[in-house]
């Protein structure tokens, strides 16, 4: 083998580096979780396909009975865009206990990956997810467990870094293009994960989103830019940041941005003390059940 070919040609830690040939390799790779009963929250989950690309986890907790519909929450993991997964140890970890706490039926999109799937490709999967679940509306969709259980008047969408850059994205998209047959009804914003030109993570910016040449100006990267942004389709708005998250201002930033932009939903802001980006994904403590708490209450205060 020509030695040339283990040359990095682009490194972008902590999510992957890629060597001269094309190949990808991932700092990190998330571990999947079988589909089936939880024995812990009682949640049962499913795996579904909607596209040849897409996928889908759809979350249902043990509390359904026959004809009852409950809200639907559909969720968006993070990983920079370059890792996770709907079917990973860390999008059940969120996932499960908040379909359980929050009684909810949870369907989480899986979106192609950057670097081999540059943005935005990821939008684009995730947005072809929301509309598969606006076609369960009616009650006859494909998948029996949406048509049967989930409510189409009462859906929030949710996110975690990367993954809240999407909801946000596919949130505007509804309203843009006036989705029939969904009511969203509130966004979850947790520690988002929005570009900016600074040096720390430009490198990554540029290397999952190629298209993108001016990123203060790119709506997929920062909503600000966005002249659509009044349009979003959704009623309420609640932006989570961390105190020592390095992205805790562009969190921030988001919050200001919406309260500003004209458009007419009510935004609310959380900062979670002493903790850092994505904390309660990957370790359980006072803070995590305080920020668990906070996003079911959020959901329940419109049921």
């Amino acid at each position: 083998m020509d030695s040339s070919s283990n040359e990095v040609i682009r490194d972008c830690p902590p999510f992957f580096k890629v060597y001269k040939d094309g190949r990808v390799e991932r700092y990190f790779v998330t571990q999947p979780v079988p589909a089936g009963l939880d024995p812990t929250t009682g949640v049962q989950t499913k795996d579904v396909v909607i596209s040849p690309a897409v996928k889908a986890r759809i979350f249902m907790p043990q509390s359904t009975t026959p004809g009852q519909k409950l809200p639907l929450l559909v969720h968006y993991h993070g990983g920079g865009f370059s890792i996770g997964s709907a079917f990973d140890t860390f999008t059940y970890k969120v996932a499960a206990p908040l379909a359980k706490q929050a009684n909810i039926v949870l369907v989480s999109i899986d979106y192609r990956l950057a670097p081999e799937h540059p943005l935005p490709i990821a939008h684009d999967d995730s947005w072809v997810g929301l509309q598969w679940v606006a076609s369960h509306a009616n009650g006859q969709g494909p998948e029996p467990w949406l048509n049967d259980n989930a409510d189409p008047s009462r859906v929030f969408l949710a996110g975690e870094s990367a993954g809240a850059n999407i909801a946000h994205f596919v949130a505007v998209q509804a309203g843009v293009t006036k989705l029939v047959g969904l009511k969203i009804r509130g966004m979850l914003i947790v520690h988002p994960y929005f570009g900016t030109r600074e040096p720390s993570d430009n490198e990554l910016d540029k290397y999952v989103c190629p298209t993108s040449t001016e990123f203060d100006n790119d709506p997929i990267v920062n909503p600000a830019a966005d002249p659509k942004l009044n349009e979003m389709a959704c009623e309420r708005v609640i932006v989570l940041v961390a105190e020592e998250d390095g992205f805790r201002n562009r969190g921030e930033a988001y919050y200001e941005t919406l309260a500003k932009s004209g458009w007419r939903g009510k935004v609310e802001f959380f900062e979670t003390k002493g903790e850092g980006h994505c904390f309660h994904v990957v370790i359980n403590n006072h803070n995590t059940e305080v920020l668990k708490n906070k996003m079911v209450d959020f959901i329940n205060k419109d049921i």
